[in-house]
């Protein structure tokens, strides 16, 4: 019997790295304040906000990207949260600060803070030590980068929503900026992959289209406004080239495909002959991946782990398990079902398939080890995070320099400090984890974590 999930045996939540002053709430007690003084030296504020990762980097796109996901998690799966429910909203508007200071300098967007320099085994610190100059990225008019900044505008989007009843004032601050951040995005065109590999690793694509339609989707969702409305139907076009090489079954942080189709589905926007493209593939999306659907053309590890290559497989199995749940209500209130080939697929057929998803994660898999820190009796002891390998300042009240950090890194000793709930990148293709901070499998991500979060509350409400 595959294990369940119970909040008492784990918090999980998206990792929580935040930088800058931190809150009183911080839940991770070995954390400190740390980064205070995050763009100072180009004299704007850039305190705050999450690392994307074990080291130290702050990125506007993962972080817009997880917020959006935070956000749709607390828009769709908030009534199963219970107590849960206010630490998420504490974690987005965390991020939602951050992004509204990297959008508030004219003609500019701050899209990363620090860079691979200081990364690995070039320097091993502690965020509480980081005292050299953060190199500040950002795109502009001559620059642009309207990738990221329209999955900047998504999370504002996004956001406004879970605030627009609680925080009212702070709601209609986040969907102006995210109107005028889009405005920007669309009107200076381009992919941030030209402003260097410091800010955009290998796995970065140079298309930004499927950015702009998902934030025009959320804006459409946020505001009703029928100009976003139109706009996703006049540029849908730019999508259909990708939607038949199969990026509709494409999404995580730098590829929106699957979401759109799911999202707008879900807007109830499919009532033109036109928009059927965006139900026929979130349709195909649901044929893709379920591995009895007869149509199935995805890759699973033994144990029964939805598999795409990448240093974070898990982010794959996270962000489509989230998508199916949500695409599963959708099609439970409108009753319908997906025919694949000979197959009717219901909704409760998503569910089981997100379930196995987390199952696995959780421990239910050949190695018999849970990828989720501090949850069961076997789980990752060496994950690639500075400030979880390193002891913390309580113990360890001196600053360690970049060099001498690395005897931490290079040690095979366990993590100093347990990140709780954090979910590593998980196995490669051959199903093996390298429980080793050199490992790049072996790194959080919040962007794996943070659609994690609805699909653990609503599997908790449904077993």
């Amino acid at each position: 019997m595959a294990r369940r999930w119970s909040r008492d045996e784990g918090e999980g939540w998206p990792v929580d790295d935040r930088s800058g002053k931190l809150p009183q709430s911080q839940r991770v007690k070995w954390r400190q304040d740390s980064s205070l003084r995050d763009g100072f030296q180009s004299h704007v504020d850039l305190v705050g906000g999450y690392y994307s990762g074990g080291d130290n980097l702050k990125s506007s796109f993962e972080m817009a990207y997880s917020i959006t996901m935070l956000s749709w998690s607390v828009l769709e799966f908030g009534s199963y949260m219970e107590l849960e429910l206010q630490y998420a909203k504490d974690a987005i508007r965390w991020g939602t600060d951050f992004l509204l200071k990297a959008t508030n300098s004219f003609g500019y967007v701050y899209i990363q803070v620090g860079n691979q320099n200081h990364s690995g085994q070039n320097c091993w610190q502690r965020p509480e030590d980081l005292d050299y100059p953060r190199q500040l990225y950002n795109v502009s008019k001559q620059f642009p980068g309207s990738d990221v900044t329209a999955e900047i505008a998504s999370a504002l989007a996004a956001s406004s929503m879970v605030f627009k009843h609680i925080d009212p004032a702070y709601a209609a601050k986040l969907l102006e900026r995210s109107e005028k951040i889009f405005e920007f995005s669309d009107k200076n065109r381009g992919s941030y992959i030209r402003v260097g590999p410091w800010v955009c690793p290998s796995g970065c694509s140079a298309e930004y289209e499927d950015e702009l339609i998902w934030a025009a989707a959320w804006l459409y969702n946020a505001t009703k406004l029928e100009k976003y409305r139109n706009y996703i139907f006049q540029n849908m076009s730019k999508l259909e080239a990708y939607f038949s090489n199969g990026s509709f079954s494409e999404f995580g942080w730098d590829n929106k495909h699957a979401g759109i189709n799911v999202l707008i589905s879900k807007l109830n926007m499919t009532d033109t002959e036109s928009s059927h493209l965006f139900l026929s593939n979130a349709d195909k999306l649901v044929c893709s991946l379920l591995p009895n659907s007869g149509t199935s053309s995805a890759s699973f590890l033994q144990g029964g782990l939805l598999f795409k290559q990448g240093g974070s497989s898990l982010e794959h199995a996270t962000a489509l398990s989230f998508l199916l749940l949500v695409y599963g209500r959708t099609l439970g209130q409108a009753r319908r079902q997906v025919y694949c080939g000979e197959t009717i697929v219901n909704p409760e057929m998503l569910t089981e398939f997100a379930r196995s998803q987390v199952d696995y994660i959780l421990g239910n898999n050949p190695l018999g080890m849970s990828f989720m820190v501090g949850y069961g009796n076997k789980y990752p002891q060496r994950i690639r995070h500075k400030g979880s390998s390193l002891p913390s300042k309580s113990i360890h009240p001196k600053r360690i320099d970049c060099k001498e950090g690395l005897s931490y890194y290079n040690s095979s000793d366990p993590n100093q400090n347990l990140l709780i709930g954090a979910v590593v990148g998980g196995p490669d293709i051959n199903g093996v984890y390298d429980d080793s901070r050199k490992s790049v499998h072996s790194e959080p991500k919040m962007y794996i974590n943070a659609p994690l979060v609805g699909v653990l509350a609503y599997l908790k409400s449904a077993h």
